[in-house]
């Protein structure tokens, strides 16, 4: 007799600048968890978090997905009177493993992860301190410089040296001294480059200090290069491996949200045309790079690439090691999921189908680790 299909909890929205991408992400993941085989492995449950922080059941979160859009507020049936968590909708108790889908804060950056903990439901995804580590661009260059892997120069801003014009102008003449320019500015808790800016000179330098600070009083100003931005796709726990890498290659002078988001804006070349050295030591730098931060389950991680003169000529392709600088940019925990997003497109280059790679995810999450009170009882 077949044994009965595992219940997924599908979970998107949610408070973030990136709401809209995570409706859909999840409409892919969605998609692929319903046809062929995993159509009898598994049943889908979805909840919508609306922008509020309210949790919807599964007959609001189709809808949601239907349609492709953010519930208005005039959509949303008999809206609680504060915002935020208020608990979780009947159909949750059904749920045998978590799948979120949702990018930035209040879902990437661990504290969905923590009810999930609480609740002992095995989740996609790293752990609370994976998430973040992974999310807060802060802690994850220290970890990432105490692992002594390779990063830009940079260096971190608290906004409250913005607040006094003193400490202000001594701030800004640092960062010039020591970074220069162009110089890239960052909320540190923020993705999709929500808040991000570019600067040129000294009033761009302001303006986006003051702009990055009404996003995250943490933020991160990097050494602008002139650089490749090549991605890696990490999948598994325990065992990791990585995929072929990814090139985004836009006309835009940087890689903004309206770039990466808009059709025809940018374009992804898989695989990357990398000397063979160059694509070997970035996915190992990518599984690296997942260690320092305790990152699982799945991850993009992101480079800048310098060529050397012989890769810009054309002599790249088959040069050895030593053609170029690698530099580790990031790391994303909970990747997007859409059409464009490279983190699927990247597995499906190695060999992994949309399909098959969402039933890993979902196996991958069997290997959660129980918390410590609930192992030390079951010992």
């Amino acid at each position: 007799m077949p044994s009965a299909p595992t219940s997924i909890g599908l979970v998107f929205g949610g408070v973030s600048g990136e709401h809209a991408v995570s409706i859909r992400s999840a409409a892919t993941v969605a998609g692929a968890l319903g046809c062929g085989s995993n159509a009898e492995r598994y049943r889908l449950l979805c909840f919508y978090i609306d922008q509020q922080g309210h949790w919807w059941p599964p007959a609001v979160a189709d809808a949601v997905l239907a349609t492709g859009h953010p519930l208005e507020p005039e959509e949303v049936p008999a809206r609680p009177v504060r915002p935020g968590f208020q608990g979780l909708p009947a159909p949750a108790a059904e749920v045998d493993v978590w799948f979120p889908v949702l990018h930035g804060p209040n879902g990437e950056d661990g504290t969905i992860q923590g009810l999930f903990t609480l609740m002992q439901v095995p989740f996609v995804g790293s752990g609370v301190l994976g998430s973040a580590v992974g999310m807060d661009k802060q802690a994850m260059k220290a970890a990432f410089a105490a692992a002594g892997l390779p990063q830009v120069p940079y260096r971190c801003v608290d906004a409250v040296e913005l607040g006094e014009p003193q400490r202000f102008e001594s701030l800004v003449e640092r960062l010039e001294a020591q970074l220069g320019y162009p110089c890239f500015i960052k909320p540190a808790n923020l993705g999709s480059s929500v808040g991000i800016s570019k600067a040129t000179n000294r009033s761009a330098l302001v303006g986006g200090l003051r702009a990055a600070a009404r996003h995250d009083r943490r933020l991160v100003v990097e050494k602008g290069i002139v650089a490749r931005e090549l991605e890696c796709a990490v999948l598994g726990r325990q065992s990791m491996r990585a995929s072929v890498l990814g090139e985004i290659r836009f006309d835009a002078d940087w890689y903004d949200y309206t770039t990466k988001y808009t059709e025809g804006l940018s374009h992804t070349v898989i695989p990357a045309p990398v000397p063979a050295a160059v694509s070997e030591r970035a996915r190992t730098l990518a599984i690296e790079a997942c260690r320092a931060v305790a990152a699982e389950g799945l991850a993009r991680v992101d480079f800048f690439y310098e060529e050397s003169p012989s890769d810009a000529n054309g002599a790249g392709a088959t040069a050895e090691a030593g053609a170029g600088t690698l530099w580790l940019n990031e790391i994303n925990t909970l990747p997007g999921f859409t059409s464009q997003s490279m983190y699927p497109m990247l597995w499906a280059a190695s060999g992994l189908p949309l399909e098959e790679l969402v039933h890993h995810l979902v196996q991958d999450a069997g290997e959660w680790n129980i918390p410590n009170g609930a192992e030390a009882q079951a010992a």
